[in-house]
């Protein structure tokens, strides 16, 4: 099946690159423009533009999909059928009903819907997620849904280690979706709006670990957002200590309190203690916990 394809992101990357090793191959990539990142704010193309150039698939780079210019290259190129994954940008009309349009989503719909959603698996605790494949409409992530995969959340999963499973996962339903749409066999179940819960997105203030929260919500939180995102601690001179890997113990220092022990560091918090085993000091690079240890004082948060 001749087919276009939407995304952005490293997740949708790897949906992409599955997908052009498939019969399915996209005659086109649409993704966002390039955008100046890190400390030297060099512009860098998104993951899905980076993937597209590396395959050798013609791009099509855009601030809005629906603009006329580009929905004539989508045109052009003929797609009998569109996918859709981590694409960040509002499809309208009349781009929304040109053709079928398959959405790759990285939960198990209706649970988490929206910008977030494995994040938010990851810090609500859920044992389970997955992805599905939906028909896109223009309602927020509640089209009817054609395929879904249950992936398991491991106790020791980040977003890192789990994004990459469930990337794989929907790269490989979305050629099962396209096999089946292609041979008139892909049905869609409507979703039951009723048990929708949203994932929203992850603002700046939600980074910061509160002790003030018991030891286990932290410790999700930072699963949640590494590496991509970043938690990190308050200190008291107004410099953040990044922490890359922790876990929650039952018992530790008293609240906001910071003690060493085994060549990690402990914080206190409202319930139990967060261990911190990877952190990043303020300017300087992720380290081991007892290599921070021996080159900086215990630390005083905030």
């Amino acid at each position: 099946m001749r087919t276009a394809y939407l995304g952005t992101s490293e997740f949708a990357a790897a949906v992409l690159r599955r997908l052009a090793d498939s019969p399915h191959r996209p005659a086109l990539v649409v993704t966002p423009p390039d955008r100046r990142r890190g400390r030297g704010r060099r512009a860098q193309p998104p993951p899905a533009a980076a993937a597209a150039v590396e395959l050798g698939i013609e791009l099509a780079q855009a601030e809005d999909v629906n603009e006329p210019a580009t929905r004539e290259r989508i045109e052009a190129a003929a797609p009998d059928g569109v996918a859709v994954c981590a694409f960040g940008q509002l499809i309208r009309e009349p781009l929304l009903s040109s053709r079928t349009i398959l959405n790759v989503h990285p939960s198990l719909l209706p649970r988490w819907r929206g910008a977030a959603p494995i994040e938010r698996a990851i810090m609500a605790g859920d044992e389970v997620t997955g992805v599905c494949v939906m028909r896109l409409t223009a309602g927020l992530d509640s089209g009817p849904v054609a395929l879904r995969e249950e992936v398991p959340i491991a106790p020791d999963d980040d977003y890192g280690s789990l994004a990459e499973r469930l990337a794989a996962a929907g790269g490989e339903l979305l050629v099962c979706a396209f096999d089946l749409l292609e041979a008139g066999e892909l049905s869609f179940a409507p979703q039951d709006d009723d048990a929708a819960t949203y994932a929203e997105k992850v603002e700046p203030a939600e980074r910061r670990l509160d002790p003030a929260r018991p030891a286990a919500e932290l410790a999700r939180k930072v699963r949640a957002l590494t590496p991509h995102v970043g938690a990190y601690l308050e200190l008291a001179d107004g410099g953040r200590l990044g922490v890359k890997r922790a876990t929650a113990l039952d018992a530790g220092p008293g609240e906001g309190e910071v003690a060493a022990a085994d060549g990690a560091l402990l914080v206190g918090c409202a319930e139990g203690a967060l261990r911190l085993e990877a952190v990043q000091p303020p300017g300087g690079r992720p380290m081991p916990a007892d290599a921070y240890l021996r080159g900086h004082p215990l630390p005083s948060l905030a």
